[in-house]
């Protein structure tokens, strides 16, 4: 359903892999999750976390910017999250 392999899929879960952008929204579509839910998730964020969790247009303009790598772009909003989380 991700049209990612397997043994990908495995190495991802058992943290050999960091996923790209790409791969994590197949991976979230294929769960029926928005890509924000799975990566709070993968996170260990909370269920009242993740609810209240909005893309914010600071995370919009990191995820466009064409000039970064899905890596770049991944570790960017994370650190972003982290800074706005302490806060709010």
């Amino acid at each position: 359903m991700t049209n990612v392999s397997n043994a990908y899929l495995s190495q991802i879960e058992r943290g050999l892999h960091q996923p790209s952008v790409k791969v994590l929204r197949s991976i979230a579509d294929a769960l029926n999750l928005s890509g924000e839910t799975l990566l709070a998730r993968a996170g260990g964020a909370s269920p009242e976390q993740e609810q209240s969790h909005v893309t914010t247009d600071t995370e919009s303009a990191i995820l466009a910017d064409a000039k970064l790598s899905d890596h770049e772009k991944q570790i960017l909003v994370s650190i972003y999250r982290e800074f706005a989380n302490k806060h709010s």
